[in-house]
């Protein structure tokens, strides 16, 4: 199963770490973006299937980029990375209406297998 996929993160390696991973395991990635308010927009414009969003990001949380887009899409999947040590701002992403998270550092086959699951589940 493969799917489009936004990636959202504000360092350039973990992105481009991301991609490989992602398109090793047959996804597209549609975009990538450094912030929160970038992700917003992307999300709109490109609507992709799933998007791994950041917590931790300059100019808009991860978190609050989370809320906004639930007001465009109440159905958007996105999968929160994490990591070791923010699990009451991942509570916070679910409680937003994120579905998924994976921890850093990023093991690929985890990746993978979660952004699988939460294509095959939907919401």
């Amino acid at each position: 199963m493969s799917g489009r996929i936004l990636i959202v993160d504000d360092a350039p390696f973990m992105r481009a770490w991301l991609r490989g991973i992602l398109e090793s395991g047959g996804f597209e990635v549609v975009g990538e973006v450094e912030d929160g308010e970038k992700a917003v927009t992307a999300f709109a414009e490109l609507r992709p299937d799933v998007m791994t969003m950041d917590l931790v990001m300059p100019r808009q949380s991860g978190v609050d980029a989370v809320r906004e887009i639930m007001r465009i899409d109440p159905d958007a999947r996105i999968v929160m990375c994490s990591a070791q040590g923010l699990e009451i701002l991942v509570m916070e992403a679910l409680q937003a209406g994120a579905c998924e998270y994976f921890v850093k550092p990023l093991r690929p086959c985890c990746v993978l297998s979660t952004l699988r699951g939460v294509l095959e589940k939907g919401r």
